[in-house]
C-alpha cells in the first residue's frame, strides 16, 4: 500500500483485475504509517461531494484485515472495516466481504490467512471474477507463495489437523464464540483446579518461534528466562549492570525471568519488539507457580553452563553463577498478572533469591495484594495523560486512572519502591514539573532514570538513535526533577541524586530522610538480613534491611558507577579507510 498509486487504482475500472489490500491496525483503529497516505486518500474521496459516487465502479477488490480482539470490537479491524468501506461508498465490486484475523482468537493468524486466501482463490477461479485474466492471476497467486511460507512455516501439519476448517463466511461466526468463551473464561478463580479448566494457550507456534529465536528460553505455556548480557559480562569481570552499582546486586548471579510474556502496553521503546502476546487480565492455560520454579532454574543454570570455556570466564564465578541469588521479574511482559505470583515469590524467597518486581502500573489491584519483595518497581514511562498513551500504547481505555491508582498503592507498601523513567528525547523529557508531581504524589524510595536504549529500527517503534540522550542529558534532567519535587515536598533534601552508572546512561535519586546515614548513602541491600525478615514472617520497612553503597558508586565518584574490582573492556576500533 505505500508503494500503490490513486491514479492505478483508477485504472482498474472496467480491468479484469481485482485489488487486494491487506491491512493491520495501527493506533486508534488507523493504518499503518506507510499505508495510511493511501487509506487517507479513500476515506477523502468517499467523502468529498464533488467525487462522484461511482468514481471506483468496475474495480473489483477484497480487503483484509490483521488485528487483535483485545482491542474490543470497535478497534478491532477498524483500518481494514474503513477501507471497506471507502471502496463501497465509490461503487466498488467486493469479490469477497472484508474479513479481520484476530491474534487473540485461539486459532493460529497462519491458519486463518490460509482459510481466507483459499476463500480468495476458490472465488477468482470459480467464475466470480472468472476470464484469461482472472485466470493468469490465480496462477500467479499460487505461485507466489513465499508470503504464505513466511505466515505458516510455524504451523506444523498436527496443529493444521486440529484446527476446524471454516469458509470465511462461518470465520466471523467462529471467532465471535471463540472471544466469548475467552471471556466467559476471564474469570475469578480459587483453585488450581479452576484454572484447569482455562486450556487456550498464551503462547502460539508463531510466536514461540520468534521469541526463541530472540534468545528467549520459554517455559511451559507462558513463562520465559533469558541470559543477561550483563550476566555475561560479569562472568568475564568485565563490569556489572547498573542494579550492581546502585544495590548490590552480583550480575552473574542473577537471574531475568517473566511468568507471564502478555502484557497490557505497546510501549514504543520495548526492546522485544512486541513479539509477546497482549492481554487486559489472565485468560489463558495456567501452569504451577512450582513447574515453573524448577524450570527457570534449570533454564538459567543451563545458559550458564554454556559460558564455560568462554575466554575471559572465571571458573570461580562460573561455579558462583550456578545458584541464582536475584531474579529480575521483568524481561517481557507483565509479570504481576499471574494468578500464582505470590507462591511463586515465597519460592523465590524459600531458596533465598531476592525478588525485583517490575509493573506496567495498569493493575493496581494486583500491587495492593502483592506480598513483601525485595524491590518493587513501577514504570513511569510518562508524566501526562497524552504523552502516556503516546508512548506505552496502552490496552486499557481507563488506563491514566489506572497509572494513578497503581502510583497510590505502591505509595502504601512498606518495602522498597521505585520508579523507573525511560527517556526518550523528543518523546518524554519535556514534563519534569508533571513527573515531580508523580514522584510527590507516591513517594518512591528510589526513581531511577535512564535514557532509552536503542535497539534497531523495526515496524513496531518509530525510535530513532537520536531518541537515545546522553548522560549528561539525564543527569541533567534527574536534579531538575529532584529539585522540583523537593520544592513540591517543601523539603530541600528529601531526594538527591545518590548514585549513577554512565554505562547504562543511568541515574539513581534516593529518598536522603531513609538512605542517608550520617552523610553516607546506603542504597546497597543486606540481602540476608532481607531474607531473615522474611523467613521470620515479621513486619519490616525498606530501612530494615539497608546497607551501605560503595563511594565508586556514589554519584559524582571518579569511577561513575564502574566496580574497580573489574576490568574495564573498550572495544578495538577498526582503523580508518586510507583514501585514494
Amino acid at each position: 500500500m505505500a508503494e500503490l498509486d490513486p491514479d492505478e487504482i483508477t485504472a482498474l475500472r472496467g480491468e479484469q483485475a481485482v485489488l487486494v489490500l491487506i491491512v493491520s491496525t495501527w493506533e486508534d483503529g488507523g493504518a499503518p504509517p506507510n499505508a495510511e497516505p493511501l487509506a487517507r486518500w479513500l476515506r477523502e474521496e468517499a467523502r468529498d461531494f464533488r467525487v462522484s459516487r461511482t468514481h471506483l465502479a468496475g474495480v473489483k477488490c477484497a480487503v483484509l484485515g490483521l488485528g487483535n480482539s483485545i482491542y474490543g470490537s470497535t478497534l478491532h479491524g477498524k483500518a481494514a472495516r474503513d477501507l471497506d468501506h471507502a471502496l463501497r461508498a465509490l461503487s466498488a465490486t467486493a469479490v469477497l466481504p472484508v474479513a479481520v484475523l484476530d491474534q487473540d482468537s485461539g486459532t493460529d493468524v497462519a491458519v486463518q490467512y490460509q482459510m481466507w486466501q483459499d476463500k480468495l482463490l476458490r472465488a477468482l477461479s470459480d467464475g466470480s471474477v472468472a476470464d484469461s485474466h482472472q485466470r493468469r492471476a490465480v496462477r500467479e497467486m499460487k505461485q507466489h507463495q513465499e508470503v504464505v511460507d513466511e505466515l505458516v512455516e510455524s504451523s506444523s501439519d498436527e496443529e493444521a489437523d486440529a484446527e476446524p476448517m471454516l469458509d470465511l463466511e462461518d470465520l466471523g461466526g467462529a471467532l465471535q464464540q471463540a472471544n466469548k468463551k475467552s471471556r466467559d473464561e476471564d474469570i475469578i478463580v480459587t483453585s488450581r483446579d479452576e484454572l484447569k479448566l482455562l486450556q487456550k494457550e498464551m503462547v502460539t507456534p508463531s510466536l514461540a518461534k520468534s521469541l526463541t529465536k530472540q534468545g528467549y528460553k520459554l517455559i511451559g505455556s507462558h513463562s520465559g528466562v533469558k541470559l543477561c548480557r550483563w550476566t555475561k559480562a560479569m562472568l568475564r569481570g568485565r563490569g556489572g549492570c547498573y542494579k550492581h552499582s546502585f544495590y548490590g546486586i552480583t550480575s552473574y548471579q542473577c537471574m531475568e525471568m517473566t511468568p507471564s510474556l502478555a502484557c497490557a502496553n505497546k510501549c514504543i521503546f520495548c526492546w522485544r519488539h512486541h513479539k509477546n502476546p497482549v492481554g487486559k487480565g489472565w485468560r489463558w492455560k495456567v501452569d504451577a507457580p512450582e513447574f515453573l520454579y524448577e524450570q527457570a532454574i534449570a533454564l538459567h543454570r543451563a545458559m550458564i553452563r554454556e559460558c564455560r570455556g568462554v575466554p575471559g570466564v572465571s571458573a570461580e564465578r562460573l561455579l558462583e553463577a550456578d545458584m541464582p541469588r536475584h531474579c529480575a521479574l521483568s524481561l517481557v511482559g507483565e509479570p504481576i498478572i499471574y494468578p500464582y505470583i505470590n507462591e511463586f515469590i515465597d519460592l523465590l524467597h524459600k531458596n533465598h533469591i531476592s525478588s525485583f518486581m517490575v509493573t506496567n502500573a495498569q493493575f493496581p489491584d494486583k500491587i495492593d495484594e502483592l506480598k513483601p519483595v525485595t524491590q518493587l518497581y513501577i514504570s513511569v514511562d510518562a508524566a501526562t495523560k497524552e504523552s502516556l498513551k503516546a508512548v506505552d500504547r496502552p490496552l486499557f481505555d481507563d488506563f491514566w486512572e489506572r497509572f494513578l491508582s497503581s502510583i497510590d498503592s505502591l505509595s502504601k507498601k512498606g518495602q522498597r519502591t521505585v520508579f523507573r523513567l525511560t527517556l526518550i528525547k523528543e518523546w518524554n523529557m519535556a514534563e519534569v514539573h508533571n513527573y515531580a508531581s508523580l514522584i510527590a504524589r507516591g513517594k518512591p524510595d528510589f526513581v531511577e532514570i535512564k535514557g532509552v536504549t536503542y535497539c534497531g529500527t523495526s515496524k513496531a517503534s518509530p525510535l530513532k538513535i537520536t531518541n537515545t540522550p546522553f548522560h549528561e542529558e539525564v543527569v541533567k534532567f534527574t536534579q531538575q526533577i529532584c529539585d522540583e519535587a523537593n520544592k513540591m515536598l517543601g523539603e530541600d533534601n528529601f531526594y538527591e541524586l545518590a548514585c549513577e552508572h554512565e554505562h547504562s546512561t543511568c541515574m539513581l535519586m534516593a529518598n536522603s530522610k531513609k538512605f542517608k546515614v550520617n552523610g553516607e548513602w546506603h542504597t546497597w541491600i543486606d540481602y540476608d538480613k532481607f531474607h531473615a525478615l522474611v523467613d521470620n514472617d515479621a513486619t519490616f520497612s525498606s530501612e530494615d534491611y539497608r546497607a551501605p553503597t560503595p563511594s565508586w558508586a556514589v554519584f559524582g565518584s571518579k569511577e561513575h558507577g564502574f566496580d574497580p574490582e573489574e576490568t574495564r573492556f573498550q572495544r578495538k576500533k577498526k582503523p580508518p579507510t586510507q583514501g585514494c
